[in-house]
């Protein structure tokens, strides 16, 4: 079984030269200002022309305005968007048809409950993407990139039509497991190969991206 890695929040040109060495799938670029991950399109535009075409480039945003998507659109040399906000369904299919590109539908979960709301995304997505809802209690969280997981066994024989990833706390160490554990056959990484927020660590993606193709 081969898995896809994604590593997302990429803001330099050694984190994309590991992306590119270690054989990533995906290489996600953060629009989102209160990240520390956060690019502008005339950044990612430099980044993404680093990337081979057997890696997809992908725009993280949040509740985009038509504004960003526009701008994104333009320069930044992307070819799928990931929603990590609220969208509604209508704005998903909205900006799948004003870019023409493919969109990825973040889904928060912290228990079996927040699956369902997976079902309105299947007509208008083309992939979903499940990350761990930040606790509560958690100062200043972030949409994603919290580092933070979820009970990886609610996934566990779970279908969807249409492709998913997991998210949340992966990182080399755990990634092997949470595969085994969830059926994923994609995964997506950002604090998790870091060595400070927003600070990509060339070593830690050589050892996700090689823990995820050592799994069978």
């Amino acid at each position: 079984m081969t898995i896809d890695a994604k590593i997302c929040g990429v803001s330099d040109r050694p984190a994309i030269e590991a992306c590119v060495a270690g054989g990533a799938r995906y290489v996600g670029f953060v629009f989102f200002p209160r990240s520390p991950r956060h690019v502008t399109p005339v950044q990612a535009a430099g980044l993404s022309a680093m990337l081979p075409d057997s890696i997809v480039p992908v725009a993280l945003a949040v509740d985009p305005d038509d504004a960003l998507i526009a701008e994104i659109d333009a320069q930044a040399g992307v070819s799928m968007y990931q929603l990590h906000g609220s969208e509604t369904p209508e704005r998903v299919a909205d900006i799948k048809a004003r870019t023409g590109k493919r969109v990825m539908k973040a889904i928060k979960v912290s228990d079996a409950s927040d699956f369902d709301a997976a079902e309105a995304y299947l007509d208008v997505a083309d992939m979903l993407l499940f990350d761990a809802k930040p606790p509560a209690e958690m100062a200043n969280a972030l949409p994603g990139g919290n580092a933070v997981s979820f009970d990886w066994t609610l996934l566990a024989g779970r279908n969807w039509s249409l492709p998913w990833m997991l998210s949340g706390g992966l990182d080399p160490e755990n990634v092997a497991e949470a595969i085994r554990v969830s059926g994923a056959s994609a995964v997506d990484v950002s604090s998790g190969v870091e060595n400070a927020p927003g600070v990509k660590d060339a070593g830690r993606i050589a050892a996700f991206l090689a823990a995820v193709k050592h799994v069978r």
